[in-house]
């Protein structure tokens, strides 16, 4: 059982989306961005490309949209207790960049939920 954002979650991340399937014309980079108590940073990114999903450890120079939140906010969006709109409209999910092209792959990204959920169940958060 791999603690979130740790090395062994991003590799077991990796692995998962390694299997995924998403229609060829998808191409877009998320961005997150998680913010612990003190201050640091773990950043992270989903690049979905020509039918291909990777999972990046760092900041992704080529990011669509950025997600941004603490990491509370993180584990409950995770783990499904919390709702991105919900931390969005609460104001603990700040959200930048291309909006419209999140919106064009969103339909597409939905698949990529279920994709996650043993690495979720899996986690230790």
């Amino acid at each position: 059982m791999a603690e979130h954002l740790s090395a062994p979650w991003f590799d077991e991340m990796a692995a998962a989306a390694a299997q995924a399937e998403v229609p060829d014309g998808v191409d877009v980079v998320l961005q997150q961005v998680v913010v612990d108590d003190d201050g640091r940073e773990v950043a992270y990114a989903l690049r979905v490309r020509a039918g291909r999903v990777e999972v990046l450890q760092g900041r992704a120079p080529d990011a669509d949209v950025t997600f941004t939140q603490d990491l509370a906010t993180a584990a409950a969006i995770a783990q499904g207790s919390l709702s991105a709109q919900a931390a969005f409209l609460a104001g603990r999910l700040r959200i930048g960049g291309d909006l419209h092209r999140f919106a064009e792959a969103a339909a597409s990204l939905s698949a990529l939920d279920d994709l996650f959920g043993p690495v979720r169940a899996a986690t230790r958060f």
